[in-house]
């Protein structure tokens, strides 16, 4: 059943306003503790600079591997976008997804936007948002299974294996996905033409791109070791992203309970990627300040740590993307009106009968022209460029 436009903003509206409420009530359970909150405020006046760089750093090592994650999917795809522009992506990517609801939706149509302006296929683009999606997803489960591990080290258990068991089987079967996407692209292809069946949506030359790209992405090639490092990028990035909570304790001077750290930090992350308040905003501080307490850290470092971490990897981090996104959406307006510009002031010529199928009289156009044949906005040159060689002969 297809649901109109105002009906889905309502419901946004409403899981945005439950979400706020849930981040009061976590505020309010905190503020039960004002002594210890009030403490561990006065806690981040007296910060280790030298520590705090240190977190600042290991947050932008975690950007950069998402960067060179998605690097690395482009050019599996056949699509090359420069690296730093690509971490300036992932700055704008990491603001849009902690501040606006409805994720992992929204940031994930802003990379795929940025790729098709950058003149990557939709079959490439499509294929990097969701291979991406599932790198980041094993990463964030062999990180939580490792910490699961961690935090049983001291009392092994038939349950604690079982538990070990399932963890390592879910990894299993997300890398499965992931190796063999061709069956769930299938299923995605099946499921269309059901819903077209049922709906009539999409339909025409709608369905029939939808229909084009799924093939297209299973023409990709993805083997064993590709997968490998994809996952270990995505694991990466996980990691250096721990490792700022883990400068955070050293920051605001308090030790590091080890058995239980890693895990409090996959639960938070687990929690505040809930569809609820953007961010995770107030679910994560409260959920690594409730678990790290119950690991042994004291309960105003456990508060202080969380809330230096969160400085860091959230306000921090919004405020930079925001400023990334402007810069991006600035070089986009400047090269279209460069573009407009030349195409104003290029001679109007009546082209000359020109193929719509291969292009031979391509044959002399310059390298990059050549090289780019088989996407839209070369083809446009080429073709432009074959008129005017045409028009120049008549």
């Amino acid at each position: 059943m297809l649901h109109p436009p105002a009906s889905r903003g309502v419901r946004e509206v409403l899981r945005y306003v439950l979400g706020l409420g849930v981040g009061a009530v976590v505020l309010l359970l905190l503020a039960g503790k004002r002594g210890d909150l009030a403490a561990a405020v006065r806690q981040l006046g007296h910060v280790n600079a030298v520590w705090l760089a240190a977190a600042v750093a290991a947050e932008t090592m975690s950007l950069w591997t998402f960067a060179c994650l998605q690097h690395r999917v482009l050019r599996l795809g056949g699509a090359v976008i420069p690296a730093p522009g690509l971490m300036i992506l992932s700055l704008a990517n990491d603001a849009i997804a902690n501040t606006a609801p409805g994720e992992p939706v929204v940031s994930s149509a802003y990379r795929y936007r940025y790729y098709r302006r950058h003149e990557v296929s939709g079959a490439a683009a499509g294929w990097t948002v969701f291979t991406v999606l599932i790198a980041q997803t094993i990463g964030m489960s062999l990180l939580m299974l490792a910490g699961v591990v961690v935090a049983l080290a001291g009392a092994a258990s038939a349950t604690d294996a079982g538990v070990t068991v399932v963890g390592l089987a879910i990894v299993a079967a997300a890398i499965a996905v992931l190796v063999r996407r061709d069956v769930l692209l299938r299923l995605a292809g099946a499921l269309v033409r059901a819903v077209r069946r049922v709906t009539g949506h999409p339909r025409g030359s709608v369905g029939a791109r939808v229909d084009a790209t799924l093939a297209r992405m299973r023409e990709i090639p993805l083997g064993t070791w590709p997968t490998v490092r994809l996952v270990a990028l995505g694991t990466g990035l996980w990691f250096f992203d721990f490792l700022c909570l883990v400068c955070a304790f050293g920051a605001v001077h308090a030790s590091i309970p080890w058995y239980g750290v890693l895990l409090a930090y996959g639960a938070a992350q687990v929690a505040g990627s809930l569809p609820i308040v953007p961010g995770g905003l107030g679910i994560v501080e409260g959920s690594l300040a409730v678990i790290l307490t119950a690991y042994g850290a004291g309960r105003v470092p456990a508060v202080s740590a969380a809330l230096a971490y969160r400085l860091v990897s959230y306000w921090l981090m919004i405020a930079v993307g925001w400023a990334s996104f402007g810069a991006i959406a600035y070089s986009a307006r400047r090269h279209g009106s460069v573009r407009d510009g030349r195409s104003a002031a290029a001679p109007r010529t009546e082209p000359g009968p020109v193929s719509s199928g291969p292009l031979p009289l391509c044959a002399g156009a310059d390298r990059d022209v050549r090289s780019l044949a088989g996407r839209p906005v070369a083809q446009q040159r080429c073709r432009r460029l074959a008129g005017e060689r045409a028009a120049a002969v008549r």
